[in-house]
């Protein structure tokens, strides 16, 4: 079939569920590198990223097949939603071992033996990686001024003086500039379902 660059990505799912693997392909397309650099920067790590992305599309396909996307015109962003949701439940089932294992001679307690105790914060260390790749990859959907004011700001930690100076305009610009990034943020971690 032709022209279905031009079909929006609903119709695309739409024509996906009723048989048409083309549509498919074309979503995959249009999302795969967005996709996979979410991942990326996520794990940091290009061939566990390669794995969840293949996993992910694997759940999405399923997703489709099985009626589980209801359509509301925002498929990028259910895509990130599952592929946010696989790294979690991933990362939680790494975080699952047996307390307890037993042997011929003795039961062992793991959870009491502190050499190997499960570290009780290291799920919220992961979710707090999680929440900062995800505030990563919606910087990289902010205009480029914005993003510059972000990078600068949180990662550089240079003062609203010392941007103004770097970019060579005013301080007010670099603070409304910083006012509409967090805005813009927040609407996108809305847009995304990345808000608690």
């Amino acid at each position: 079939m032709n022209g279905l660059n031009d079909y929006t990505d609903d119709m695309l799912v739409s024509l996906y569920i009723n048989g048409n693997d083309e549509a498919f392909d074309e979503l995959l397309n249009r999302y795969q590198s967005k996709v996979f650099e979410y991942i990326l920067i996520s794990v940091k790590k290009q061939e566990l990223a390669e794995d969840i992305f293949q996993d992910v599309f694997i759940k999405v396909i399923v997703s489709l097949r099985s009626g589980k996307y209801t359509g509301n015109g925002k498929f990028l962003q259910w895509v990130i939603r599952v592929a946010r949701n696989h790294m979690l439940d991933r990362a939680r089932h790494l975080l699952t071992i047996p307390t307890v294992v037993s042997s011929d001679d003795e039961d062992v307690n793991y959870l009491n033996d502190s050499s190997v105790a499960i570290n009780e914060n290291r799920e919220l260390e992961i979710i707090n990686e999680q929440t900062v790749s995800d505030i990563e990859y919606l910087t990289t959907l902010l205009p480029a001024n914005q993003q510059d004011i972000i990078r600068l700001r949180i990662y550089e930690e240079l003062s609203f003086k010392e941007i103004a100076e770097r970019l060579d305009i005013s301080i007010n610009t670099a603070l409304g500039r910083m006012h509409y990034a967090i805005n813009n943020l927040r609407k996108l971690a809305n847009a995304n379902g990345l808000t608690a």
